[in-house]
């Protein structure tokens, strides 16, 4: 699915956070959002997922304008949210979970349910446990796990590895790359991970001050460019 952003202003009430911002993330490309906190980064996820209504601009999905439109319409044409927060229902079980995140009809429920649990296989242990009682990295691979459920096709994940141990970061980052080899799925990743980003994603872009101020394809001098740009 591809996603373009064309001079979008948003923000909370009369705080503007994004100042005209422009963003095109092709169908199955992978792209890694950085900067320094309270630059506006969740603030743009937020506003692609209809949790925040734009000021001004569009927003397009394969080519359907969704600036606007309610987050559930938004997630219903295949669009998934991975928030920075663990936005789990703490007291329901981790199968319990799983099952309130899948659109589709129950019989086709627990197909869908082996798959993403084949990407984390300590789910299928802990499917009776309270989501609640999870560690933090184990929060997030639900997360991730229950945004892949429904085989989306654009995945924005805000800050994924926040609180989470490297051997929890190194299975993420090959979930999200079997990800990418699905169907074509595209993915916008909120990073702060450097070195994380840099290896999952095709392009980087770098935020500041509600705008992209760089953006480029990954290469072998990419993290050297991307360090000197958010030293600036």
């Amino acid at each position: 699915m591809k996603l373009e952003v064309d001079n979008l202003r948003s923000g909370y009430g009369d705080l503007i956070i994004l100042h005209g911002l422009s963003l095109k993330v092709e169908s199955g490309e992978t792209v890694a959002i950085l900067g320094h906190n309270g630059v506006g980064k969740t603030t743009l996820m937020r506003t692609i997922v209809g949790l925040l209504r734009p000021v001004s601009g569009e927003i397009r999905a394969a080519g359907h304008v969704i600036s606007g439109l309610p987050p559930h319409t938004i997630a219903g044409m295949g669009i998934a949210y991975i928030p920075q927060e663990a936005a789990l229902f703490a007291d329901l079980s981790v199968l319990e979970n799983l099952q309130v995140a899948f659109p589709g009809p129950r019989s086709a429920f627990q197909e869908a349910c082996d798959r993403v649990v084949d990407y984390f296989p300590f789910l299928r242990e802990r499917y009776h446990q309270r989501a609640g009682t999870l560690s933090g990295g184990q929060q997030k691979m639900l997360l991730l796990a229950r945004a892949a459920l429904p085989s989306p096709r654009l995945i924005l994940a805000d800050e994924v590895t926040e609180g989470v141990q490297p051997s929890q970061i190194r299975r993420m980052g090959e979930v999200i790359a079997q990800l990418k080899g699905v169907g074509e799925t595209t993915l916008v990743l909120v990073e702060q991970h450097l070195e994380f980003a840099l290896d999952i994603a095709d392009r980087y872009a770098i935020m500041k001050q509600g705008r992209i101020a760089a953006e480029g394809a990954i290469g072998q001098e990419t993290r050297a460019v991307v360090e000197s740009e958010l030293t600036i």
